[in-house]
């Protein structure tokens, strides 16, 4: 029960804070970054994909080419920028629960997205043809192609997500992305990066080597772990991050008022999303077992049988 009496007393200065945001300076003076080593592959990612994107449509008949992947990638990308480069990386720096916030941002929603907007083919499209072929070749090498197969597999893809998150929020490791740019850009690509193996697994290698069931599971127990963290976060009778007590009560929170407030973003809204999703995959599977059983030899032969107890 301390725990959890400790969680109330969150709401007020949570309150305070978001009612009283133009009297912070330290927020006023909070910017966009346009940190280049973001910035740069962000440009150049936007431009091989819209590049690619339009030589696709005009090469190639237009109503073979969707507009929803391009949809997706532009809020993918669009979220991108918002994390790493407006002043909530910044701000992140300062509060506990905006830099949890900024990961959920990486993890939950650019990853999925990015992912449903297949990237590959409209960046390759971008590139002259002879840097396409020579890509092309290098892909098909044993050694990239192994690899790939080994990483991308389901269980690994989980298992490196599942390492990313605990090991970069371990106190030592979490701290030292406050003082060192290099090391924080470390976390974003182990985050990110882990992010988009875990869902292209889920979303689209699942089709050979993913059912239905342990696609579930899958989902299932990377919501169970990452409500443990959170839990552990919020429930925490001490705050776990030197560095954050310096300077979240500038911004009128103690350090662990501010650590269980970054707990809960990962315990409740990430759980509770993870948790739809295995839901929704949950339904798919009924539906998929009973439009099975409608067309099945078995169902055919009771429905025979029904047609002829009625005509007797």
């Amino acid at each position: 029960m301390t725990g959890f009496s400790q969680v109330t007393h969150i709401s007020g200065p949570a309150a305070a804070w978001l009612f009283h945001l133009g009297e912070n300076t330290d927020l006023r003076s909070a910017s966009w970054s346009w940190d280049l080593n973001y910035t740069l592959p962000l440009a150049l990612a936007f431009v091989l994909y819209v590049a690619g994107f339009l030589r696709m449509k005009f090469r190639l008949s237009s109503g073979r080419l969707r507009l929803t992947p391009f949809v997706m990638f532009l809020g993918g990308w669009g979220w991108l920028v918002i994390a790493l480069n407006s002043p909530i990386h910044e701000i992140g720096e300062k509060l506990f629960w905006v830099h949890m916030a900024q990961h959920e941002i990486l993890v939950l929603i650019s990853a999925p997205l990015l992912v449903l907007s297949r990237p590959l083919a409209p960046m390759l499209w971008a590139l002259p043809a002879r840097w396409r072929e020579a890509i092309g070749r290098a892909l098909k090498l044993k050694v990239l192609n192994r690899s790939w197969i080994l990483i991308s597999a389901p269980v690994i893809a989980w298992l490196l997500h599942a390492i990313a998150l605990w090991v970069w929020h371990a106190p030592l490791l979490f701290d030292a992305t406050l003082h060192s740019e290099f090391i924080h850009a470390l976390q974003h690509i182990s985050f990110l990066g882990t992010a988009l193996l875990f869902w292209w697994a889920l979303l689209e290698g699942h089709r050979g080597r993913l059912n239905n069931g342990v696609a579930v599971l899958y989902v299932f127990t990377t919501a169970v772990h990452t409500s443990i963290l959170g839990a552990l976060l919020t429930l925490s009778s001490r705050p776990w991050y030197p560095s954050y007590a310096a300077t979240a009560p500038t911004w009128g929170w103690s350090a662990l008022q501010d650590q269980q407030f970054g707990g809960l973003i990962m315990w409740v809204p990430s759980g509770t999303l993870l948790t739809i999703v295995a839901l929704a995959m949950v339904a798919r599977s009924l539906r998929s077992s009973e439009q099975r059983w409608a067309y099945s030899r078995t169902a055919a032969v009771l429905r025979e049988a029904m047609d002829g107890v009625h005509e007797a």
